[in-house]
C-alpha cells in the first residue's frame, strides 16, 4: 500500500470515527472511544501485520507534528483568564496540590525502581521517571465533559473536576517540556551551551511569537474556514520549529493556544475551528502511536509499567482525598472524587510520541509502553468513572434541597 493511499484511508477512517461513532457512543454509553485505535495501530504496524511500515510511518511525520501541535493548542485554548479568575482559590489549591502530589509520588517510585532494576545512575534514570510522573499527572478531559453534560455541571464537584483536569494537563505538559529542555543536547552553533531555563523560555517564546504572527496576518478575521486554514498553517510552523529544535511541540502550541484565547476578539471562533478536527487528529495520532510501538528490549519492562499503573491509581484517589481533607473540603467534594481523574486521554500519547523522538533520554520503549497500556486500560472507562462521582454528588445535592 502506498503512503498516500494509507494516509487518505487513515484520514477518512478517523473522520468517520470522530463524527459518527465517538459522539454516539459517548452520549449513549458514556464510553470514551480511543483505546481501540491504539490497538488497531499495533495490529497495522510493523510489529504485526506490517500494513504501516517503518518508512511509511516516517513519511507521516508532518501529520504527526500537526496533531501534536493541535492537541497542545486545544489545551491552551481552555485557559481563559476571564473564566479562571471566577473559580474560587481553594479549587485551584486542591487542583495544583493533587497534580504535584501525583507527579512526585510516581516520579519518586519510578526513580528508585529504575535505578535498581536497570542499573542506571540517578541522572540517567531521572528522565524516564520524570516523564512517567508527567504522564501519571494527566487526566482525560473528554470523559469528564461527557459525564458533566449528562448529569449536570453546576455543582462544586463538577467545577472541581473541570479545574483539576485542566490543571493536570497544564502540569503534565509543562513538566514534560522542562524535561526536554533539561535533556537538550549541546548545540555546536552557539558560543556556549544554553541552560535548561533558556531552552524552556525558547519553548514558550515559540508559541508566543506564533500567536503574535497569527494576529499580524489574520487581524480581525472571523470566518471559521479561513481561521481553520490559518491555524493549521501556524500550528505546523510552531510545532515544526519546536520539533526541529528538539523541544516540546505540545508545550509550545499550548502557549500559542492560550495566547490566542486571551488576546483575540475571535476567541470563540478560534476554539470552534480548533475543535473541528480535534477528534480526527486524535484518532490518527492514536493509530500512529500504536503502529510506532514496539516491544521493549529490556526484559524487565513489565515491573515499571505495573508500578506506574498502581502508583498512579493510588496517587490520584488517595492524593485527591488527602489534599481535600487538608483544605477542609471533604464534606463538599466527598472522599472519592479523585476516581474521576483515573482516565487517561490523547495528551499522554502525544507526550509519549514526543519522548520516542528524543535519543538523549533512557528507556524510550519502556516509557512508551507504560503510556500505551495506561490509555488502553483507562480511556474506555473514563466517562463511567466520572459518572460514578457525579451521580452521587447530584443525588446528595437534590436531597439537601428537599
Amino acid at each position: 500500500m502506498s503512503a498516500g493511499l494509507a494516509l487518505v484511508l487513515l484520514a477518512i477512517g478517523a473522520y468517520l470515527a470522530a463524527h459518527v461513532a465517538f459522539d454516539w457512543i459517548g452520549r449513549r454509553l458514556l464510553i470514551v472511544s480511543g483505546a481501540e485505535y491504539v490497538l488497531l495501530g499495533i495490529l497495522l504496524g510493523p510489529q504485526v501485520a506490517g500494513v504501516l511500515s517503518s518508512d511509511m510511518l516516517e513519511s507521516f511525520a508532518p501529520i504527526t507534528a500537526l496533531a501534536l501541535g493541535w492537541m497542545g493548542a486545544i489545551i491552551g485554548s481552555r485557559f481563559m483568564l476571564t473564566s479562571m479568575v471566577r473559580v474560587p482559590g481553594v479549587t485551584w489549591r486542591i487542583a495544583f496540590a493533587e497534580s504535584i502530589l501525583t507527579l512526585c509520588i510516581v516520579c519518586g517510585l519510578e526513580l528508585v525502581l529504575i535505578r535498581w532494576l536497570f542499573g542506571l545512575s540517578t541522572t540517567r534514570a531521572l528522565g524516564p521517571s520524570l516523564a512517567l510522573g508527567a504522564f501519571a499527572c494527566a487526566s482525560a478531559v473528554h470523559g469528564i465533559e461527557f459525564a458533566v453534560r449528562r448529569y449536570g455541571g453546576r455543582g462544586p464537584v463538577a467545577a472541581q473536576l473541570r479545574a483539576t483536569a485542566g490543571t493536570n494537563l497544564f502540569v503534565a505538559v509543562v513538566t514534560f517540556g522542562i524535561l526536554l529542555a533539561a535533556s537538550h543536547p549541546a548545540d555546536r552553533f552557539t558560543s556556549r551551551p544554553l541552560t535548561p531555563t533558556e531552552w524552556t523560555v525558547i519553548t514558550v517564546a515559540i508559541g508566543v511569537v506564533g500567536g503574535a504572527l497569527f494576529h499580524l496576518l489574520l487581524g480581525n478575521e472571523d470566518r471559521v474556514d479561513r481561521l481553520f486554514i490559518s491555524l493549521a498553517g501556524m500550528l505546523t510552523l510552531v510545532s515544526g520549529a519546536a520539533t526541529y529544535l528538539r523541544l516540546s511541540p505540545v508545550m509550545a502550541s499550548m502557549f500559542f493556544g492560550a495566547m490566542l484565547a486571551n488576546t483575540s476578539k475571535q476567541h470563540a471562533e478560534i476554539r470552534s475551528a480548533l475543535k473541528r478536527v480535534e477528534r480526527p487528529l486524535y484518532f490518527a495520532l492514536l493509530i500512529f502511536a500504536g503502529a510506532t510501538w514496539r516491544p521493549s528490549a529490556q526484559s524487565a519492562w513489565l515491573l515499571p509499567v505495573l508500578v506506574f499503573l498502581v502508583a498512579r491509581g493510588v496517587a490520584k484517589v488517595g492524593g485527591a482525598r488527602l489534599v481535600t481533607r487538608a483544605n477542609d473540603m471533604l464534606p463538599v467534594l466527598g472522599p472519592d472524587w479523585g476516581r474521576a481523574l483515573l482516565g487517561q486521554g490523547g495528551i499522554v500519547m502525544a507526550l509519549a510520541v514526543s519522548y520516542l523522538y528524543q535519543d538523549t533520554l533512557a528507556l524510550p520503549n519502556v516509557v512508551f509502553t507504560a503510556a500505551v497500556v495506561s490509555v488502553v486500560l483507562t480511556d474506555l472507562l473514563s466517562g463511567r468513572l466520572a459518572a460514578s462521582v457525579l451521580v452521587p454528588a447530584k443525588a446528595s445535592a437534590l436531597a439537601e434541597v428537599r
